[in-house]
């Protein structure tokens, strides 16, 4: 189905496309004995983990974030107080409004694109589009630092969503998302019908047996790369229970929400909960080139209550303090409403959200003007961001990735971190 608000491009799909596509074997998501605040703490407290809430097409600033009610482009929505004194959002959050002490909101991106696919690639790596060249997106690039060396579970985890081997460009396979299309597991996680686990020991040793005869006196490198992906892909079988999201309790559902990207936000604190590296998880489609209000109410609507749950239910469980949270998408929309009562690309100036790991709750960072057409105090780029994801978590983004002999720079070096929201 079109969006017929949208602005039709092939970057990004419907919200209702979207939804029906990854939502429709879903089912009831079960916790199969939740796993406590304490259990969680002992998961590890220096394992960094990061969750992306993507909302694809371009969510509205000035309908989230950065509110301008009273202002020739602020729109009929007002904006509310937030457990922050002297920061409000949109009245559109309530939920969210009420944990913005452990968020921070940067008001001052310009990323100079309004393409689909331009402004989400420098969302995504930090860099502004290369011919002939693809920097690793955030997941796989975090995931390669963050990831336990020993660890059976992807690093990379899309919720619902495409995921695409090329985000891991030269980090290679092992980095690359997992896409758990329609919430179901990975792909191949079960054993053939008809083989037990005794006979799936005996080949695997047998394997093991052939594969060192075969690696004597012959070069290294692909031959233990191939075992190790055998190795790994055990370990993952043996932790598959976690992948298995059939029997969650209604109480438990009924504090996300029963529709599908409150099923996607459960899944994604599971996984967070059980040791994963990176999950992503989107809400789409807020490409709204007419009807922006009637349709931010209703996404917004929906998109409010699980966020605000996943940030609550994280705290609670003391793994806030260990994950980056971030919620971004890839430009905002224009201040000026146009014919249509919609909203326009606009990447000159927007905001995002972030909170947990490494971040100071409750800071702003960032201005635009009274109408919000430009940023007037501390502008950034996608280059500043990634800076701070990295400190966020701990790691030095000025220490490049090496490929080939040559090094890759992890943010853009003519930037730096936000150090005003950095805890």
């Amino acid at each position: 189905m079109r969006c017929n608000y949208a602005c039709g491009t092939a970057e990004h799909l419907s919200r209702r496309t979207f939804l029906q596509g990854a939502a429709g074997a879903l089912g009831a998501l079960s916790f199969g004995g939740m796993t406590t605040a304490q259990a969680a703490q002992q998961l590890t407290s220096a394992q960094k983990r990061v969750v992306v809430f993507w909302l694809s097409g371009g969510v509205s600033q000035l309908e989230t974030w950065d509110p301008k009610p009273g202002t020739d482009t602020g729109g009929p929505l007002q904006a509310i107080p937030t457990s922050v004194p002297g920061v409000h959002i949109s009245e559109l959050l309530p939920f969210t409004a009420q944990q913005m002490h452990h968020l921070a909101l940067v008001r001052g991106i310009n990323t100079a694109e309004d393409d689909h696919g331009k402004g989400a690639y420098i969302m995504l790596t930090g860099h502004r589009p290369q011919p002939g060249f693809e920097y690793p997106y955030i997941g796989p690039a975090l995931a390669s630092h963050l990831m336990p060396a020993d660890s059976p579970l992807p690093g990379c985890i899309h919720v619902a969503d495409g995921a695409s081997a090329r985000e891991a460009s030269f980090l290679g396979p092992r980095f690359a998302p997992v896409g758990l299309a329609a919430g179901s597991p990975p792909n191949n996680i079960n054993l053939p019908g008809g083989l037990s686990a005794e006979q799936d020991s005996r080949r695997r040793a047998l394997r093991s047996k052939l594969s060192g005869r075969f690696a004597q006196g012959r070069r290294q490198a692909e031959t233990e790369a191939y075992s190790a992906s055998y190795d790994q892909a055990a370990a993952l079988i043996a932790r598959k229970d976690i992948f298995d999201f059939s029997s969650i309790p209604d109480a438990e559902q009924e504090r996300y929400g029963k529709h599908d990207f409150g099923k996607q936000c459960l899944m994604a604190r599971k996984l967070i909960e059980n040791g994963v590296t990176f999950v992503k998880t989107t809400h789409s489609n807020y490409d709204t080139h007419s009807e922006n209000f009637n349709f931010h109410i209703e996404q917004l609507g929906e998109f409010d209550r699980p966020f605000a749950t996943f940030i609550s239910d994280l705290a609670e469980r003391g793994l806030l303090a260990s994950t980056l949270v971030i919620v971004m998408c890839e430009f905002g929309r224009t201040p000026r409403i146009n014919h249509l009562v919609g909203r326009d690309h606009w990447g000159k100036a927007w905001s995002i959200a972030v909170g947990g790991a490494g971040i100071q709750g409750g800071a702003v960072v960032g201005k635009t003007n009274d109408n919000g057409t430009a940023v007037v105090d501390r502008e950034v780029n996608g280059g500043h961001l990634f800076h701070t994801y990295y400190r966020a978590v701990g790691l030095d983004p000025t220490k490049a990735f090496w490929h080939e002999g040559r090094p890759f720079h992890k943010a853009d070096p003519k930037a730096d971190a936000i150090t005003e929201i950095l805890a």
